[in-house]
């Protein structure tokens, strides 16, 4: 793992006290810049080219009525992706993101667009979604791996082409219910406190959503888990082990992670718990709507920079939260310092 540079972090500190402004005033973008000033080895970070890589699969536990949508959205939601249609796809237009979707387990079938400007789709599904994690693993050990891998394949494309800022992004059906097994698991969290309403269901809905939970991490606990490598196979979802696979690979290549909201952060908990080192290269970028995502965040100890009472995921709000981080590099860079504007210097 890249360690990160303590003699840039404290040139841009250095920087930070120069700049014409009382120290401090810009608040947590002085903390950005410094933050990736440590990470890139220089005291004063270029601007960010940053990749988006949305993980696409489907979850058996579906089948339990635990979303408000029906499971064919997923591949749905693939077709508006490549067309251009959904949040993350405008956000990526707007904000000059190159955009790619993989499908590492998406169960229905769609269309693969020719020569789509919206983004690359790169299909290599593991297998047609994961089983029913209430009564069954959802994956094998080898299925669970070559999710991973996909991940991080992913990443390595992104390092090649130079990127040094990567943000994953997730879509599938029921994806909440995996990811807050996940977070109990990992942070031993009661279900209650960490199951949310996801697409948006009901009270009813949502009390069973809970029970199915509770269900699934007592059969996993009964089955053996002990590791996040365990729980991610027993309750997790072929795009969270995606995702946590690009996350390790990234933090390995000394890239920087932008996470997005709930699922992408249960992914960024996996990878931490599975190897610390990972933590020190994710940044998040806000924080969710979704019940337990503050529970996970303070599990990572990450501070989000956004709080927009999102909860829609495709990493629509790390694109949101990304212009931010721009601009907190953008002022760290191009800021006059006291003597090179000739302004007095304030007491220190």
């Amino acid at each position: 793992m890249k360690a990160i540079n303590p003699q840039a972090l404290h040139a841009a500190q250095e920087r930070q006290s120069q700049l014409t402004k009382p120290m401090g005033s810009l608040g947590r973008l002085e903390d950005i810049a410094i933050w990736f000033a440590g990470r890139s080895g220089n005291a004063i970070p270029k601007r960010l080219q940053a990749a988006i890589c949305v993980f696409a699969a489907d979850h058996g536990v579906a089948a339990e009525g635990v979303s408000a949508f029906p499971a064919e959205v997923t591949a749905q939601m693939v077709t508006n992706f490549m067309h251009g249609g959904a949040a993350i796809s405008v956000l990526a237009r707007e904000n000059q993101i190159s955009l790619s979707i993989v499908d590492v387990g998406v169960k229905s079938d769609y269309p693969t667009p020719s020569n789509s400007v919206h983004g690359k789709l790169f299909r290599s599904p593991v297998c047609a979604g994961t089983a029913n994690l209430r009564v069954t693993a959802a994956m094998s050990e080898a299925q669970m791996h070559k999710a991973w891998q996909i991940g991080v394949g992913s990443a390595m494309h992104g390092a090649e082409l130079g990127k040094n800022l990567l943000i994953g992004g997730e879509m599938g059906i029921a994806n909440t219910t995996s990811a807050a097994a996940l977070i109990c698991a990992l942070t031993d969290a009661a279900p209650e406190d960490i199951v949310g309403l996801g697409t948006g269901i009901q009270a009813t809905a949502h009390a069973h959503k809970i029970q199915v939970v509770k269900d699934a991490l007592q059969r996993a606990r009964a089955a053996g888990a002990v590791s996040a490598h365990d729980w991610l196979r027993e309750v997790g979802g072929l795009e969270i082990a995606a995702l946590a696979g690009f996350y390790t690979a990234a933090a390995e290549a000394g890239i920087p992670v932008l996470l997005d909201g709930f699922i992408t952060t249960a992914a960024a908990l996996v990878a931490v718990r599975a190897n610390p080192a990972v933590g020190d290269w994710l940044l998040a970028s806000h924080a969710s709507q979704e019940q337990g995502h503050r529970r996970a965040l303070a599990a990572l100890d990450l501070t989000p920079v956004l709080d927009l009472g999102l909860r829609l995921g495709e990493a629509s709000g790390a694109a949101l939260a990304l212009p931010i981080i721009q601009s907190a590099l953008t002022l760290h860079r191009e800021m006059a310092t006291f003597t090179e504007a000739g302004v007095a210097a304030g007491a220190m």
